[in-house]
């Protein structure tokens, strides 16, 4: 037995399992609905049940409150249907005509970028490329059908490598072998595109991108799309990280700004440390020192990505404090496995 689902305003309509989530249905079924962890903490697939009944699940009290619940608001990764339903939500539907494709990558090149990342260099088939929305991520699939989830940090147009930024994680099943045993020339499986993260081009609004660590590979993908596109919106990136070496790619980001009026970059340490004493530049939470500078976000869309406490405090701060609209945060939130750098997201495996 299960439940019908009729998305509003779109008045789509798909079939949910009783134990299965909103969100797991809606995807399977072709329907693009927002997500981010899939684990009912970055809060980025919330939306609103108008009729009918659910079960919330997993979701975390931090991130979905008891009057938030009572408002009829749930997290579609962890709710349940426990009746018919009508709900209200976005739809993506521009990255359902690309086809999800698994296919086989030589590794190209490995370089270390700082102690604990890795950029690694992707070759697909020279008779395949992947079509893929800037912002999105594939997963790598392991030999035991396990599945590491990064996203991509090239832009769409320059596909004929695809590039990973990738952090260790001592420990980790995939992530020790990236930074231990992986060589150039290895043969490697992916599958994708995924994910609802991706630059909506259709808006003329500035944009504000803040990046938290290797959260800097998607933005990094939109910024040099968006380049390519020779668009004029204003792009205001932000990146955090706790010391000098997890801005990994830095002069990147300065040629951006130095090369386009319309692109500002800066850059954000969280930690007093001895390898940051000599620092001159802005220091605190990346997200904070962005709302210093932006107190009345009103006009603009906002891309975040980063671990999904990171995405959660950004999407409370932005929307309550600056005046964000909620349907312009984005989001991409991702974090470490138990036994590896696993993406809280679809992406980067398991978001809300």
């Amino acid at each position: 037995m299960g439940f019908r689902i009729t998305v509003q305003p779109s008045r789509h309509t798909f079939l949910a399992g009783e134990d299965e989530t909103l969100l797991d249905a809606a995807l399977r079924q072709g329907l693009m609905l927002p997500y981010g962890c899939r684990d009912g903490v970055c809060g980025a697939c919330r939306g609103k049940v108008l009729a009918g009944q659910v079960d919330h699940g997993r979701a975390q009290i931090d991130t979905l409150g008891d009057a938030e619940r009572k408002a009829g608001q749930a997290l579609f990764c962890c709710a349940t249907a426990q009746s018919d339903l009508v709900i209200e939500s976005r739809e993506f539907r521009s990255s359902l005509e690309i086809p999800v494709k698994t296919l086989p990558v030589r590794v190209q090149k490995l370089t270390r970028a700082a102690p604990d990342v890795m950029l690694v260099e992707l070759r697909l088939p020279a008779s395949e490329r992947l079509q893929f929305l800037p912002g999105q991520y594939i997963e790598i699939v392991l030999k035991d059908g396990r599945r590491r989830a990064f996203s991509l940090a090239n832009a769409p147009h320059d596909d004929a490598c695809l590039q990973l930024h990738i952090r260790h994680a001592p420990g980790g099943f995939f992530t020790d072998q990236v930074f231990n045993t992986l060589k150039e020339r290895d043969m490697l499986r992916i599958n994708g595109p995924h994910g609802s993260f991706f630059l909506r081009e259709d808006s003329p609004k500035p944009m504000l991108l803040v990046a938290g660590g290797t959260g800097f590979a998607p933005i990094k993908s939109i910024v040099e799309h968006a380049i390519a596109e020779n668009s004029s919106r204003p792009m205001d990136v932000y990146w955090g990280g706790r010391r000098c070496s997890d801005l990994y790619l830095w002069p990147c980001a300065e040629r951006w700004a130095a090369e386009h009026a319309n692109i500002r970059c800066i850059p954000v340490l969280s930690e007093d440390t001895a390898e940051n004493e000599r620092w001159q530049g802005r220091s605190g939470l990346v997200h904070q020192v962005a709302m210093q500078d932006f107190p009345d976000l009103s006009g603009h869309q906002v891309y975040v990505c980063g671990s999904p406490a990171m995405v959660a405090v950004s999407r409370r701060d932005f929307i309550g404090q600056c005046r964000l609209p909620e349907d312009e945060f984005f989001a991409d939130a991702f974090e470490f496995a138990n036994d590896d750098a696993t993406a809280a997201r679809s992406p980067s495996i398991t978001a809300g």
